[in-house]
């Protein structure tokens, strides 16, 4: 069995978590990009999601996390029982949620969903595969919003495409290794072919922005409907 080794040193983040809503039971933050969600093991990952919100909230938990380079809506929970009701939700599928993203290219359909199992591979870490056979099962839906060229600073024309993604489950980088299956990496993704197109290279961040979150409060029963527009 092949040992995972992390080498990967997050750089200082100096935006800000913004909070959009918070009671005795749940907070809910737009997280910035290149933040981590939980602290890594290595001391020099110490910064995290997780970190900066304990010393506000004691006891506070991760019901869910994004990856380092996605920015947007995370709900988290102050307590365990509020932790264990959340994550329910999120097992059982009931919770929705929706993502702004920009694809490399221009996509031929308007719509579609891409249903591709998806599986760890300790040997390429920390990338994840595509593999039918002991790969868990993973959907996700997308919606072509706008189709557009961006100008670059050697002023070459680039082809995206603006989309709102829809996971159906929740595997570990599925949006992106979805879209590069697809054929259109995320713009900015370094695992999944996001700047290998010309004129990428210099892209400031992982274009894929969580916009919309919709859950059932555990205390007070009511639908929250969050959404974060998207910076980009």
């Amino acid at each position: 069995m092949s040992t995972i080794i992390d080498t990967f040193i997050a750089p200082p983040c100096h935006a800000q978590i913004e909070t959009l809503y918070q009671d005795e039971h749940l907070v809910l933050i737009n997280k910035p990009a290149g933040l981590l969600s939980l602290s890594g093991k290595n001391p020099q990952n110490l910064d995290s999601v997780h970190y900066r919100l304990v010393q506000t909230f004691p006891g506070c938990t991760l019901v869910h996390r994004l990856d380092f380079g996605t920015s947007g809506l995370m709900v988290v929970a102050r307590n365990k029982a509020i932790n264990a009701a959340l994550c329910q939700q999120f097992s059982q599928r009931s919770v929705s949620k929706a993502y702004s993203a920009l694809l490399c290219g221009h996509l031929e359909d308007n719509e579609g969903v891409i249903d591709a199992a998806i599986a760890k591979d300790p040997a390429l870490f920390p990338l994840m595969s595509i593999c039918a056979v002991s790969g868990k099962p993973a959907r996700s839906g997308y919606r072509v919003l706008e189709r557009f060229y961006q100008q670059r600073e050697d002023g070459t024309l680039l082809p995206l495409t603006r989309v709102q993604l829809t996971p159906e489950t929740g595997r570990t980088h599925q949006l992106r290794i979805h879209c590069q299956q697809l054929g259109h990496p995320i713009l900015g993704c370094d695992l999944y072919g996001g700047l290998l197109l010309p004129g990428t290279e210099r892209t400031p961040r992982l274009m894929l922005h969580a916009s919309e979150l919709h859950f059932v409060h555990p205390v007070s029963a009511e639908r929250v409907k969050a959404h974060s527009p998207s910076p980009f």
